[in-house]
């Protein structure tokens, strides 16, 4: 009879590209003048404090942004704890890139370093007629920019790759390392790849090619959400004269997440009195797209987060997808990874459904998982620990 963790075992998931850390960031990219910085205002208005954050300083261009859940409230509903941390998404504005950049037009070279230094894209595109606001290609055309803005990000990468191999060459000359030739072959592929018009993050890659790769931070490796920019008006009706040709075309390049949002009207609601922005919303029939994004975006940097609940704390700790349990018990303290034992995990919508930990442990629904258990989003878990020398 096959073991039970089997069935949980298959199929094997996808394989993640970009750094394995439960420190990730996110970057608002886009062209010059498309809404990148209203939407970056808006989300700083909902910024955690920093005190909630030790050791943590962030600069004008970086914030720290609440990630809305229900669970969470429920938990801090249900303990009445005295103190909650919620989860956060990091989320940095960076200056709009022109055509050319990856040559270093309009300060292009620093502004894509921004790029390599966060872990995903908020991919911002103006779908929006404005004379007022000036677009630096003169006309509006948000394929035209998902295009230059997708090329330069791979151009770079192919930059990046040529390099790359030129080093290898040199040293392959004096060295006889396999792994060199193994890493020469992969950034061969990766070059190919690039040179066919491709996104590094929409290829089938082996794991070896995956762990080189993953030393690299390309560009055009890291996940997109788009973000379509639109009027408030047209924003209210759900129609865009661009939004059709925005969607074949992101179809055509991945199918990634497309959220159409309004600037304009986030700005708006920020300004209001919180009770002044829902009594608006109502008699508007919409709603802020402020929720969605922060959620869509930390989905897409491959963050889930686990709760520690009890009557002193509830606390989201975010980890990054596929991290087993003594590697999440040490985001909470190195010495639960040094000592693991076990996790004593409970699933959320169990502990819900069944009203209590003392129900959910009568149903048979409290479980201890060991070293090799894959902690899902949502889990509520207890670690036991011990460390050598009478420490506990």
């Amino acid at each position: 009879m096959p073991p039970k963790s089997a069935k949980k075992d298959a199929p094997p998931e996808r394989l993640i590209l970009g750094r394995f850390s439960s420190h990730l960031k996110i970057g608002i990219v886009g062209m010059p003048n498309v809404g990148k910085s209203t939407l970056f205002n808006t989300l700083t208005k909902l910024s955690i404090p920093a005190e909630n954050f030790p050791f943590c300083t962030i600069e004008p261009n970086e914030a720290r942004v609440n990630v809305p859940d229900e669970r969470f409230d429920w938990l801090c509903q249900l303990y009445k704890p005295k103190s909650e941390v919620s989860a956060f998404l990091e989320v940095h504005d960076i200056a709009g890139l022109v055509r050319g950049a990856h040559d270093g037009q309009g300060l292009g070279n620093n502004f894509l370093s921004h790029i390599r230094a966060v872990d995903g894209i908020f991919h911002v595109c103006r779908a929006f007629d404005d004379p007022e606001v000036i677009h630096v290609e003169d006309i509006v055309d948000p394929v035209r920019d998902l295009e230059v803005i997708t090329e330069e990000l791979r151009l770079k990468d192919l930059e990046f790759m040529e390099r790359r191999i030129e080093d290898l060459e040199k040293t392959m000359k004096r060295s006889n390392d396999k792994q060199l030739k193994v890493e020469m072959e992969c950034c061969q592929k990766v070059k190919a790849w690039l040179e066919g018009g491709k996104d590094v993050r929409l290829g089938d890659w082996k794991a070896a090619e995956v762990e080189i790769m993953n030393s690299f931070q390309l560009l055009s490796a890291k996940p997109v959400v788009y973000l379509v920019n639109m009027t408030e008006k047209d924003y209210h009706r759900k129609k865009n004269k661009y939004l059709p040709k925005i969607h074949s075309w992101v179809q055509e390049h991945g199918g990634e997440p497309i959220i159409p949002f309004s600037g304009i009207l986030e700005q708006k609601l920020g300004d209001m009195p919180p009770d002044e922005a829902a009594k608006y919303c109502e008699e508007n029939k919409i709603q802020s797209c402020l929720p969605k994004i922060i959620k869509t975006g930390f989905a897409a940097i491959n963050l889930i987060y686990f709760f520690t609940a009890g009557p002193d704390e509830v606390k989201c700790w975010q980890v990054r997808k596929q991290i087993k349990a003594p590697q999440a018990a040490g985001t909470i303290h190195t010495d639960f990874e040094r000592g693991f034992i076990c996790a004593e995990v409970m699933k959320f919508e169990d502990l819900k459904e069944l009203g209590s930990e003392a129900a959910a442990k009568a149903a048979g629904k409290y479980r201890q998982e060991g070293k090799t258990y894959v902690v899902q989003d949502g889990d509520i878990i207890l670690f036991k620990f011990n460390v050598t020398g009478g420490k506990k």
